[in-house]
């Protein structure tokens, strides 16, 4: 009977290790923006167009699902669930908080991408915890997970709007110049999506701020 229980236990405490191990290989790849034609090129969608580049690359479909549109992509060993939320940017938070307790996905192992006015256009920054910055997106996201320390991937859009332009340009469509430079800017997003999940926060920001 002690042998039973033993080993019962000894069974239930690899299960949680096995599960633990592998939700530790689980990553939630959110890219935020706008749902809709309307949207599809503009600046504050950013973070789709990125996604959407990676699984073009992948030959990867996006699936709709609650709250969102998801595909996996599976890279050396880690899986990598990329979330387009449908929620418009304003609700971010509550497809990311859904998705993340679904798949039971470490907030460590969560990284949102966002466009970001204060970096020059193309830029690329990882950080691992920050304010908003007025991002109702993130905002939406620090609210609902209720931290401001989550890995967050800004890609700059620069500010090269006027006065009381600011939303026109965010939601504007890039121009030529910068279109004929998103697509070097995109495949170095996608190596900085892939570091992440493989080598780790810290070696990618060092490897990709700035680049």
């Amino acid at each position: 009977m002690f042998k039973f229980l033993f080993n019962l236990f000894k069974t239930s405490k690899e299960s949680i290790i096995i599960e633990e191990e592998n939700a530790m290989k689980k990553f939630l790849i959110v890219g935020l923006g706008n749902i809709g034609d309307d949207y599809a090129n503009t600046r504050h969608n950013i973070g789709f167009k990125i996604l959407d580049f990676l699984t073009k690359q992948e030959s990867l479909t996006f699936e709709t699902q609650k709250l969102g549109d998801i595909a996996t992509y599976k890279f050396k060993g880690r899986q990598f669930i990329l979330l387009k939320p449908s929620t418009y940017m304003n609700l971010s938070g509550k497809a990311v908080t859904y998705w993340m307790t679904k798949e039971n996905i470490p907030i460590e192992n969560l990284l949102i991408i966002t466009d970001d006015l204060n970096l020059p256009f193309g830029t690329i920054r990882l950080k691992t915890k920050g304010s908003d910055g007025g991002h109702n997106g993130l905002k939406d996201i620090q609210d609902k997970l209720q931290t401001t320390n989550y890995n967050r991937f800004r890609f700059g859009i620069s500010d090269a709007f006027s006065k009381g332009r600011q939303i026109d340009y965010v939601l504007g469509e890039w121009m030529e110049e910068e279109t004929q430079k998103l697509p070097e800017r995109l495949e170095k997003s996608i190596e900085l999506i892939k570091s992440f999940g493989t080598a780790g926060v810290n070696i990618t920001m060092n490897t990709f701020n700035g680049a």
